[in-house]
């Protein structure tokens, strides 16, 4: 889990401060500014200032898990049922601003987790430890990552 840690902590922003802010995706809908922002989501989600109710089986949310868990990666085009099917327009006018609300929700997390049984429920996966839950944003970081051409396949 550290290198996923580390990833997170050190090289996902530096990363995404590469992309071309008028670079289109390689796949989904979603521009620059949206992902930066939809990854400030995912933070929240994962320290569980952002809620969305689980409405799916208990069945589906275990096998959802185990591919969550697994070094698969999300396919192009993922359908998310929280989300609308166009994106959202940014809450930020500026993607700097967006990008310090990024890092103001990563650092978020991290210090959430300072409380080592701390356990989040997240909306498809279920109820995730803070290694779950850094596996899962490493895994989602990745997949937009390479949504912008950044990241091999």
């Amino acid at each position: 889990m550290q290198s996923k840690e580390t990833f997170l902590k050190k090289e996902f922003l530096v990363l995404i401060k590469t992309i071309d802010r008028n670079r289109k995706p390689i796949f989904g809908k979603m521009n620059v500014h949206q992902m930066i922002e939809h990854m400030s989501h995912a933070f929240q989600i994962a320290s569980g200032k952002l809620v969305f109710e689980n409405k799916q089986r208990n069945e589906l949310t275990a096998k959802m898990y185990q591919f969550m868990m697994s070094d698969k990666p999300f396919r192009d085009n993922t359908p998310n049922p929280n989300l609308a099917d166009t994106p959202l327009p940014p809450r930020f006018m500026d993607v700097e601003d967006s990008l310090n609300d990024l890092k103001f929700e990563m650092d978020a997390f991290f210090i959430v987790y300072e409380q080592p049984e701390l356990r989040v429920t997240n909306p498809f996966f279920g109820n995730l430890n803070k290694e779950e839950q850094v596996h899962l944003l490493h895994k989602h970081a990745l997949h937009h990552l390479r949504q912008f051409g950044v990241l091999p396949e």
